[in-house]
């Protein structure tokens, strides 16, 4: 009886996670009202809460507008410090999982504004490297999901200039980020894990519909998802992470 009190009891802790979403201002979803609900890290959750597959799901949120994997480095102390005390706060507490879902890449891509942009593709990958490197190592058996970045308008230029270029930078980093999780499977399995794809074709088709048109220096512009997108960015997200865990 005690060993099958004593399973159980593991199971549920394997069936609960946190989940810390990293990103820019799509993660953060600063254009969709109430994204503590409707945001896609709010999807995402509640897509792996009725998927039926776990016990309990919680997430923190640590998208930051205009932020670039540069950001998010520990020797910046930007991101980094906040990151790791929502991460504490659920480690420290010992019953779930610590996952990392990670999407950066928009505005490192950018031709210029952000951070450290424009950030070249090996360095793209090397600061992306840094990041898990650190969180895999100040948090045992915690995992890291890369998630690759959504399309943008070649039009797309607010307060930071995207354009043309900055789409093309922006492609550059998918290979990227699959020969780093690649690379993580011979020296660390089952810790890091290629997460969606998908969402960038979709918002390239459908941007009409799931994207608000913004308005800038060279003209009407595509960057941010609406809330009918964040719906869809969140499922995408919820489907990989559900992968990803099982």
């Amino acid at each position: 009886m005690c060993l099958t009190v004593s399973a159980a009891f593991r199971l549920k802790e394997k069936n609960n996670y946190d989940i810390i979403f990293i990103g820019d201002s799509i993660t953060e979803s600063r254009m969709v009202e109430n994204a503590g609900t409707f945001g896609p890290a709010a999807i995402a959750t509640d897509y792996l809460k009725v998927s039926g597959k776990f016990q309990n799901v919680r997430f923190s949120n640590q998208g930051h507008s205009g932020y670039t994997t540069v950001d998010f480095l520990p020797v910046t102390n930007k991101a980094f410090p906040e990151l790791v005390k929502a991460a504490d706060a659920f480690f420290a507490e010992k019953n779930a999982g610590l996952v990392f879902s990670i999407m950066l890449g928009t505005n490192d891509s950018a031709e210029k504004g952000p951070n450290g942009s424009p950030v070249s593709a090996e360095t793209y990958r090397s600061n992306l490297k840094t990041l898990a490197d650190t969180l895999l190592s100040m948090y045992p058996n915690a995992k890291v999901v890369f998630h690759t970045p959504i399309y943008y308008s070649d039009s797309t230029q607010n307060r930071s200039v995207y354009l043309r270029a900055g789409r093309a930078r922006l492609q550059s980093y998918f290979p990227q980020i699959r020969s780093l999780v690649k690379a993580y499977k011979q020296v660390q399995p089952g810790r890091v894990y290629l997460g969606d794809e998908d969402a960038y074709p979709y918002f390239k088709k459908k941007y009409l519909s799931d994207m608000n048109e913004e308005h800038g220096p060279a003209g009407t512009f595509y960057l941010h998802p609406n809330k009918k997108g964040a719906q869809a960015l969140g499922t995408f997200w919820g489907k990989a992470l559900s992968r990803s865990l099982k």
